[in-house]
């Protein structure tokens, strides 16, 4: 595989599991060092940066939640002067909150923002700095939803915030684009995790598999792939755009 990613400095946060575990990787495959962060499960993480690391690219492991500005200006300031810059950043932390809007419980919809919306403008925020200083283009790339796009019935907390993180990304596509920064996101659909295996309901699983046109679930790796590709030079014509990873559940 290219190692095109060489001597660059990648951030992906809620990176030790799922979709966040697989962009890791694939980015340390490219030569990238990786900035492995987690909220509470520092095992997962050190094993992940382990892989990394035995794959032979450098990765170091970084706690902090994505929600806490206070704690995430520290982190960025800390990766920054670890590894001498921020060149990628994958905002990818995010959690599943459902339920129908009759009945919804403030607390659900705060933490639901909180994470999945306020998080990814907390680190873009604190890496902006940093990724002005890029060896070359910084990359912002925004993990969302196909339900962004299209809506899902019972979560109206993760639809709202994903949407939102579609505004963000065009937004930050057009203010700093003359700062030589792409932002694009990333729009997986049904995508095979501990997450959507957890919230699902079988019955829901087959309805959703029904209307997948490629007829089968995504792995994380298929959106991985995505990530580094918008990481690499190759994209660097791409921005204010949405990728969808979806097998056709979306055209």
């Amino acid at each position: 595989m290219s190692r095109e990613l060489e001597g660059r400095v990648a951030v992906v946060t809620g990176a030790s599991r799922g979709i966040g575990k697989a962009c890791a990787l694939a980015l340390g495959a490219k030569g990238a060092t990786v900035v492995v962060n987690y909220t509470s499960n520092e095992a997962a993480a050190v094993e992940v940066a382990n892989a990394i690391v035995a794959a032979g690219s450098k990765a170091i492991v970084k706690r902090f939640d994505v929600s806490d500005a206070e704690a995430v200006n520290t982190a960025m300031k800390e990766i920054a002067s670890e590894c001498g810059g921020i060149d990628i950043l994958v905002n990818n932390a995010g959690i599943s909150v459902n339920g129908l809007t009759l009945g919804a419980k403030d607390e659900d919809w705060q933490r639901a923002i909180a994470v999945n919306l306020t998080g990814p403008f907390n680190c873009t925020r604190a890496a902006l700095r940093p990724l002005m200083k890029a060896k070359q283009n910084g990359r912002i790339i925004n993990l969302t939803s196909v339900v962004a796009e299209m809506g899902s019935s019972g979560q109206a907390f993760y639809t709202a915030a994903k949407s939102g993180v579609l505004g963000l990304t065009k937004t930050w596509a057009r203010e700093y684009a003359s700062r030589g920064i792409t932002c694009n996101a990333v729009a997986p659909g049904f995508i095979d995790t501990d997450m959507t295996a957890s919230d699902l309901p079988e019955a829901r699983r087959g309805e959703i598999m029904a209307s997948i046109p490629l007829g089968k679930v995504g792995a994380p790796e298929d959106v991985a792939s995505v990530v580094a590709f918008l990481a690499g030079p190759g994209a660097g014509y791409i921005t204010g755009q949405v990728l969808r990873v979806n097998g056709g559940l979306l055209m």
